[in-house]
Formats: C-alpha cells, sequence, structure tokens
C-alpha cells in the first residue's frame, strides 16, 4: 500500500501487513511518518494511491460511500486523538450512538460509562468534562456496540497512568472477549506493552520487534 499528499510527498510506502481475527496490535514510530494516516486509509476515512485494504473480506476501495459506512457502523470502532464528543449530547447520548445507528439496544451506554471511571455521568455533557475524561467517554463509545475492528489512535495520550492502565484493561478485555481485532497506535511504551504483537513503522514500511528488544523511549 502506497499513500502521497501534495506534489508527491510519500507517506506510506512498502505497507503490506495482516490481523488475525482477535489479534491486538500495538503500531509505534516517529512522529510524522503517518501511524495516524493508516488508521485513517483502514476506517476508510482516506483513500489509498495504490494496494488495497480488506476487512472481513471486502476491500473497502470497492465500496460506495453508504457501504462505506455501513461497515464501518457495524465493524469499526474508532477512538480519536481529538474525541469528536458531540458537545450537544449528553455522555450517555454520546457512547450509545453506534447502539442507536445500529438498531441496538442501548442498555450498554451506562455500563461502559461506568467501565471507563464515569458511572453516574451519563446526563453530564461534554463541557463538564476534562480532556482525559473526554477521552474515556470516546474509548467507551467506540467499544459500545462490540466492533469486530478497534482502531485507536494514542488513546492513553490524554490521561493520568493509573486511569491509562485501567483504559488499556478495558480495552484488551473487550477485544478478546469478543474475539474483536484492534489497531492501536502509540508512542507510550506502556501502552504497546499491552498488545499481543508490536510493530515499528518507518519510511520503509512496518517492522515486528525482535523478542527481548527493549522498547524504545516515546519520541
Amino acid at each position: 500500500m502506497r499513500k502521497t499528499y501534495g506534489h508527491g510527498r510519500v507517506v506510506l510506502t512498502h505497507l503490506d501487513f495482516s490481523l488475525a481475527p482477535g489479534e491486538y496490535v500495538a503500531i509505534m514510530g516517529d512522529s510524522g511518518v503517518g501511524k495516524s494516516t493508516l488508521l485513517n486509509l483502514i476506517a476508510g476515512l482516506d483513500t489509498a494511491n495504490s494496494g488495497a485494504i480488506l476487512i472481513d473480506g471486502v476491500t473497502m476501495s470497492s465500496l460506495d460511500d453508504d457501504a462505506a459506512t455501513y461497515l464501518r457502523r457495524q465493524k469499526l470502532g474508532f477512538i480519536f486523538q481529538a474525541f469528536h464528543i458531540l458537545p450537544h449530547l449528553t455522555l450517555q447520548q454520546n457512547v450509545a450512538l453506534p447502539l442507536l445507528l445500529n438498531h441496538a439496544p442501548q442498555e450498554r451506554a451506562l455500563e461502559l460509562l461506568a467501565a471507563v471511571g464515569l458511572d453516574g455521568r451519563g446526563n453530564d455533557f461534554p463541557r463538564q468534562l476534562s480532556g482525559g475524561e473526554l477521552q474515556r467517554v470516546a474509548i467507551a463509545r467506540a467499544l459500545v456496540h462490540r466492533p469486530k475492528l478497534i482502531l485507536a489512535d494514542e488513546p492513553t495520550g490524554n490521561l493520568d497512568p493509573d486511569t491509562a492502565h485501567e483504559v488499556l484493561a478495558l480495552l484488551r478485555q473487550e477485544i478478546k472477549a469478543n474475539g474483536a481485532s484492534a489497531i492501536m497506535v502509540t508512542h507510550s511504551p506502556a501502552a504497546a506493552a499491552s498488545a499481543d504483537r508490536i510493530l515499528f513503522m518507518t519510511a520503509d514500511g512496518l517492522r515486528s520487534l525482535p523478542e527481548n528488544t527493549s522498547l524504545p523511549p516515546p519520541q
């Protein structure tokens, strides 16, 4: 897979990897190497210049906008680095949104809010929360509909160490309980260590971390 921007600026190249059902992979690498771009490409929010992305056997580039939206709605959970919490909805309504769009019962929204440490806050609005709390809402929303593929962009970037540990445990628990797969982009060695496998992204593609190799410090 290859992705370029503007006047031929190459962001991703020589990118070729697969993710097994139930596998949880962390991707590390220097800032600007294209980690977030990779997540956007997988989610169909951006388009590669060459190559193909298959999700559950479906080639994303073969789908029209409606079909791609339907696939994302049903099978993907995306934890955005910028949260994208809707300010006019309560926390419960924000978390329940994927359930509403999938015509599923919405009771699990309160369960997930409690799981990320926001029990009793369902009627609050985003303006009443700190950045770390908004990140927790974003994580609950991404997990609530039990997606088959979770894409997480720096999910612990705004959390204190204790909360980050709890959220990573919840993320792994949900992945394993639902047989989901997950790709987490992170600069945090502690976050990466929670994954089944760690990959490093460079200008030449992705490489696996050899056994008994120390994680690099955050960039």
